[in-house]
């Protein structure tokens, strides 16, 4: 019943704001913070790069736990009427593809917000994702 009530609030508030991208825009930040144990949590630092007004590619560095490798996450943010389309995978491991539906909330004039339902093909799972950072 929370998770409907999460997912009731985002979509609604989905519709009450504009982002707004342009061409040659650099977004740094962190990637999904939800939906783990407060135990597990972790920084995965992403970095991104807006080729287009609508089309943000970029990438980001994460590791499971201490004893795990490194690995490389990539991702594609193609934004369309206020809300954007989101594609990512790790490394170049197609079993584990991710798309979603997301919208970017501007905060300040270099803060951003960008919650996310993201269907993960690996796991067979719809997840709320909540990524935030600064873009200049």
């Amino acid at each position: 019943m929370k998770k409907l009530f999460l997912i009731l609030v985002l979509i609604c508030g989905m519709t009450a704001s504009q982002a707004q991208n342009t061409k040659g825009t650099w977004y740094v930040g962190t990637s999904d913070v939800v939906n783990v144990a407060w135990t597990d949590w972790a920084v995965t630092p992403t970095i991104g790069f807006a080729f287009t007004d609508a089309l943000v590619i970029g990438g980001s560095v994460s590791q499971e736990d201490a004893d795990a490798d490194l690995a490389l996450d990539f991702y594609a943010k193609y934004f369309w009427n206020g809300m954007f389309v989101h594609a990512g995978m790790t490394g170049l491991n197609f079993d584990e593809i991710e798309l979603g539906l997301g919208k970017q909330f501007t905060l300040r004039s270099n803060v951003y917000v960008d919650p996310k339902l993201v269907y993960n093909a690996g796991s067979e799972t719809v997840n709320l994702g909540i990524g935030f950072g600064f873009k200049f």
